[in-house]
């Protein structure tokens, strides 16, 4: 399968065609999102240029700080190699990364524009799960982010080149990026038959909280599934730091809506 196509000697992948039409779907959600709020949708498009250079610089940095074992490579190994470190096309992105950074990017740009942060994390929240669930089909056209062997009827199958060195001789493999994106595809419908729903129950910032729940649970669940995880110290960084973040949204959206909770 090709991963993209040439004009003139410059090469377009197709990963980062998927990526950037997650990105405008995304967009685009949010902007309907702003106006039901009665925020003008200009800010979105306005947000959305520093969201993405944020979250890029966000996901790299992840994948340098927790690269995956069949890289070959460490994060000590990028330390020395910087030039390879800016390199998007060797290596990869970390969605944990791009959502920390976007966060980042979203509180100073509220601040600076005296716009609500929490409100506003709740409008992003549902376009950011549907950009995920767009932007997960570019690991298709890699052939990357696969799981465990399987002969499912739904199984994948995956090219040698693109096999890990301990299942070379293994075809078929569960389609953990289609996985992921059904769950976040959800993830999405949940948050806005939540907004809808219960308006007149909701604090500011529920709506991420709701995100910050769903979606962890379900990378942590899909990462049991994983041949290729990021460990840290003997631990699968990404699924310890999910289960991390699922409590502590859990807890945090539990205590604000205790009775004698004033958190608005």
């Amino acid at each position: 399968m090709p991963e993209g196509f040439f004009i003139g000697e410059f090469e377009v992948r197709y990963y980062g065609i998927i990526l950037m039409l997650g990105a405008v779907a995304g967009a685009f959600l949010a902007t309907r999102e702003a106006r039901r709020r009665g925020h003008p949708s200009e800010i979105v498009w306005d947000l959305m240029i520093y969201l993405l250079v944020g979250g890029i610089i966000g996901a790299r940095l992840w994948h340098i700080l927790t690269p995956p074992p069949s890289s070959g490579i460490t994060a000590e190994w990028y330390f020395t190699h910087p030039l390879d470190a800016l390199n998007i096309r060797k290596g990869g992105l970390g969605i944990p990364g791009a959502v920390i950074a976007g966060v980042i990017v979203l509180f100073f740009y509220a601040r600076r524009h005296k716009l609500n942060f929490a409100e506003w994390t709740d409008i992003a929240a549902p376009g950011l799960a549907l950009g995920q669930a767009i932007g997960r089909w570019g690991n298709f056209v890699n052939q990357e982010l696969y799981g465990a062997p399987t002969e499912l009827p739904w199984r994948i199958f995956i090219d040698p080149e693109h096999r890990l060195a301990n299942y070379l001789d293994v075809e078929y493999y569960h389609p953990l990026f289609l996985y992921e994106s059904i769950w976040n595809l959800g993830n999405m419908f949940l948050m806005l038959w939540i907004s809808h729903r219960y308006a007149d129950r909701l604090k500011n910032g529920d709506i991420f909280l709701v995100y910050l729940i769903v979606y962890p649970v379900g990378r942590f669940l899909l990462d049991f599934l994983r041949l290729d995880a990021s460990m840290v110290g003997g631990l699968n960084i990404n699924q310890t730091i999910m289960a991390v973040v699922a409590v502590c949204a859990s807890l945090a959206f539990f205590l604000r809506h205790r009775p004698s909770s004033n958190v608005v």
